[in-house]
């Protein structure tokens, strides 16, 4: 064999493995699912029963004033001793009404309602939260904190179903299920609607199986005073993540972290693509300071807790790294079709028949963890990995079908250099569609953009979005901009009822 060969060949299974590490993320989530049905036997409710502790709730509000007031009329309404309830609301310097809101509801609740004002603001949902902290372990009223968002609707058994894991001394915290609650919802709430019911409902089971929790919902977690004095009677500041470090923190002091699935939570999401990309790319850098964090940690089994699991790490690396992964694997594909183009169809079946398999699997269990969201969002589910996303997993299943009948819908004839092209745009979509998703932003706040962002994000797929915003958390991190916290501006939109 000569030197051109060797190369050849060399080049060959170098691209051969990069197009396969898309199955990496692939794998991990199939395997994630795979451990859902186990919940109904390796659960925390053997060693749950009815507990009601003396509840201080801590709601950090900034120009809440639309929101906050209802918000705390459902607390009042919740299943709980009223007695044993108290809500601390920590006014991060408003510039609307929310500090008189407040203070009429302390007036119709009195001695449950505490206002605390802080004359500067600014500095983040954390510090935010520090003051009202600091506040409330000045006295020993307290036994459980509950952390929550001024939006948040909690549903009336919601909170004495999270108390009931207190009972358990090992639990240092539990958190609820966020479910998206918008009245009028639109395409990208609905969207937004199906990842909730995928991350939370069907991962977090799979996680209390496997004794993991990656992250307590920011806007409902609940802790024993016991696990917030463990980890230094304050919320971290020093990340936009302050919610994964505190999960984190309490699995490494040893207390288990819970996640409860019938304790849900209304929240208003973003209505358009910028808010959504705000938010996600503030929650995108959080996790960049938490994955450098715990670098001691990741792949390290302990007996103390199951962060350092090789199941979990490899989870949490396969999301945080996937749109590296989808170019990744898209340059292999298209270096195989270059070199050796029976190679690369071999693996371009291979991986997305893997992941069509996979997403199949995903998303007909994940829909049956939580069957009334999905119900309303059925069209949203389908449409989750986008249109084009959809045409190339069928092209993956049936070849010769899509390829006669694609090129006949655009006109085209299937000669050599068509099929080429056709093969090579299909390999290079993965990357792509994240630029299209990037397109959509850019798009909305044009005229035409009312209708041209929803069909730019339909045909990338809302999962390319959310990759699209990854890779911006990257771009930003690697070009040391400034990480600013950016409020999601809420306006009440929650079904109450």
């Amino acid at each position: 064999m000569d030197l051109l060969s060797v190369l050849t060949w060399t080049g060959v299974i170098v691209c051969l493995v990069l197009a396969l590490t898309g199955l990496v993320p692939v794998i991990a989530a199939a395997a994630t699912f795979a451990a859902i049905p186990f919940h109904a036997f390796v659960n925390h409710y053997r060693k749950a029963e009815p507990y009601l502790p003396r509840v201080a709730i801590v709601v950090p509000a900034w120009n809440e004033g639309a929101v906050i007031g209802a918000s705390i009329d459902r607390l009042m309404q919740l299943e709980y001793p009223r007695e044993a309830l108290r809500i601390y609301v920590v006014d991060d310097a408003s510039t609307d009404a929310t500090p008189d809101v407040v203070r009429e509801k302390a007036a119709l609740y009195p001695g449950s309602v505490v206002l605390l004002r802080r004359d500067k603001g600014g500095e983040g949902k954390a510090h935010t939260l520090n003051h009202g902290i600091t506040e409330i372990l000045k006295d020993d009223w307290m036994e459980a904190l509950l952390i929550m968002d001024a939006d948040v609707i909690y549903l009336p058994d919601s909170l004495r179903r999270m108390t009931r894991h207190l009972a358990d001394p090992e639990v240092g915290a539990v958190s609820a299920y966020i479910r998206e609650g918008s009245a009028d919802r639109n395409y990208l709430t609905k969207f937004i609607a199906v990842e909730y019911v995928l991350s939370q409902p069907a991962v977090r089971r799979a996680q209390n199986v496997l004794g993991a929790q990656a992250c307590l919902a920011g806007g409902a977690q609940l802790h024993t005073r016991e696990n917030v004095l463990a980890i230094g009677g304050r919320i971290d500041t020093s990340s936009l993540a302050e919610d994964t470090i505190t999960t984190f923190e309490t699995q490494l002091t040893g207390r288990k972290v819970v996640f409860e699935p019938m304790a849900e939570v209304l929240a208003e999401e973003p209505r358009a693509v910028e808010g959504l990309w705000k938010q996600r790319l503030r929650w995108a850098r959080g996790n960049v300071t938490v994955t450098s964090r715990y670098r001691n940690v990741w792949f390290r089994p302990s007996r103390t807790h199951h962060l350092g699991a090789w199941t979990f790490g490899i989870t949490w690396f396969s999301l945080w790294l996937l749109p590296v992964i989808m170019i990744v694997s898209s340059i292999g594909l298209v270096g195989l079709l270059f070199l050796q183009s029976e190679f690369a169809t071999t693996a371009f079946r291979i991986l997305w028949i893997g992941a069509a398999l996979a997403y199949v699997f995903t998303l007909v269990l994940g829909s049956l963890t939580d069957g009334r969201t999905s119900r309303r969002s059925i069209g949203h589910i389908i449409l989750f990995p986008g249109i084009v996303n959809t045409i190339v997993m069928l092209t993956a299943l049936f070849p010769g079908l899509m390829l006669v009948w694609l090129p006949g819908l655009f006109g085209a004839t299937l000669s050599g250099t068509t099929l080429f092209v056709l093969t090579l745009a299909i390999y290079i979509w993965i990357p792509v569609s994240m630029v299209v998703a990037w397109l959509a932003r850019k798009a909305e706040p044009t005229r035409a953009g009312r209708w041209l962002t929803p069909t730019l994000i339909y045909l990338a797929g809302y999962g390319s979005l959310l990759c699209a915003i990854t890779f911006d958390s990257y771009l930003k991190e690697l070009s040391h901009a400034e990480a600013r916290w950016d409020k999601t501006e809420k306006v009440g939109r929650i079904a109450t009822s």
